[in-house]
């Protein structure tokens, strides 16, 4: 569908307009602030993760998350209120309140994503199957 490659190429024009801008993926994300709760680096990392004009967390919601991680995600959201948050997710806004593990923390973040956000569904096969080298044995293809 190429979710990934439009969040990039609105990255690419918001820089180009003279943006700040950081992509990551939100598990990479999640692993640095937890690095961060480990080594005591925890509100330098989140700092550096608010300061860009525009953050761009790819695949949202791709696996349940710990309670550590929801409220890193909830500080996050909540400490870049009125910034942009370009989300990917391979899932329905729906379906990301039961990878929450409380239903508190899920409507308190989700809350703040959904209805405050503008949201771009793109239905469609996968891009990936076209890129996949063609077996040689089929000819003609």
């Amino acid at each position: 569908m190429g979710k990934t490659h439009v969040a990039r190429a609105l990255g690419h024009l918001a820089i180009r307009l003279g943006a700040n801008v950081r992509f990551a993926k939100t598990s990479r994300v999640l692993a640095e602030l937890a690095g961060g709760h480990a080594d005591r680096t925890w509100d330098k990392r989140m700092r550096e993760l608010i300061r860009p004009d525009v953050l761009i967390l790819d695949d949202f919601a791709m696996r349940q998350l710990s309670a550590a991680q929801a409220d890193d995600l909830y500080e996050l959201v909540s400490e870049r209120q009125g910034r942009s948050l370009l989300i990917t997710s391979n899932r329905a806004p729906s379906d990301w309140y039961p990878l929450f593990p409380s239903p508190v923390a899920a409507e308190s973040l989700l809350d703040r994503l959904i209805n405050t956000s503008r949201q771009v569904i793109m239905n469609g096969p996968s891009c990936r199957p076209n890129k996949r080298p063609k077996n040689p044995s089929e000819k003609g293809s």
